[in-house]
Order: structure tokens, then C-alpha cells, then sequence
């Protein structure tokens, strides 16, 4: 998806696509799976570090601003849009809002 200037995209379900990359195909053996788990997590080094950690933090970051379901367009960490998946259409949204209620 392209993206506008100074536009974040937070994908909530992150976390949980990372934990089923790492957790993909795991022997049922827990020894084995815990080996290869860790493994894993040793070859994704720093930059499965900040994957974890860019997604965990969007996910915070959409739960301290109260979105409570998806799909959603915050805008200006004022405004959410729910439903709307099309990031100029909500722009243009939040923008006709505000300037009716400045009137």
C-alpha cells in the first residue's frame, strides 16, 4: 500500500503474523520447538527486534488513542474513522468536519 507523507500505518494483528512467523512449523517435541524458537529469534537479530517492537508499540499506541475496532483511520490523533479503509477519503472527511464546525 503507498502511503501519504506523514501517514503511520499500524497493522494490530503484527504481533500476532510475527509470533506465527516465529512459532511456523515447530516439531511437537517442546524441547525441540524451544531450541528451534530460539534459533529463530537469534537469526532475526535486531531487526526482528524492531519489528516486535514498532508492532507492539502501534498497537499501544491505537489503545491509548481508543480504537476499538477495525478498520480505523485516526487522524491527527483527534479524529477516528471506523469502516474507512481509504486514507484521502477520510482526510477529505475529517477535513469537510472541520470546516462545518468552524463555521
Amino acid at each position: 500500500m503507498e502511503m501519504a507523507p506523514g501517514v503511520r500505518l499500524i497493522e494490530l494483528d503484527a504481533p500476532a503474523r510475527i509470533k506465527a512467523e516465529l512459532s511456523s512449523k515447530l516439531p511437537s517435541d517442546p524441547a525441540q520447538a524451544s531450541l528451534i524458537a530460539q534459533q529463530r529469534l537469534k537469526r532475526g537479530g535486531s531487526e526482528l527486534q524492531e519489528r516486535l517492537a514498532t508492532a507492539y508499540q502501534g498497537v499501544i499506541g491505537a489503545w491509548s488513542l481508543g480504537v476499538t475496532k477495525v478498520p480505523a483511520i485516526v487522524v491527527d490523533r483527534r479524529y477516528v474513522l471506523y469502516g474507512e479503509t481509504n486514507i484521502a477519503r477520510a482526510l477529505a472527511s475529517v477535513e469537510d468536519y472541520r470546516q462545518r464546525t468552524q463555521r
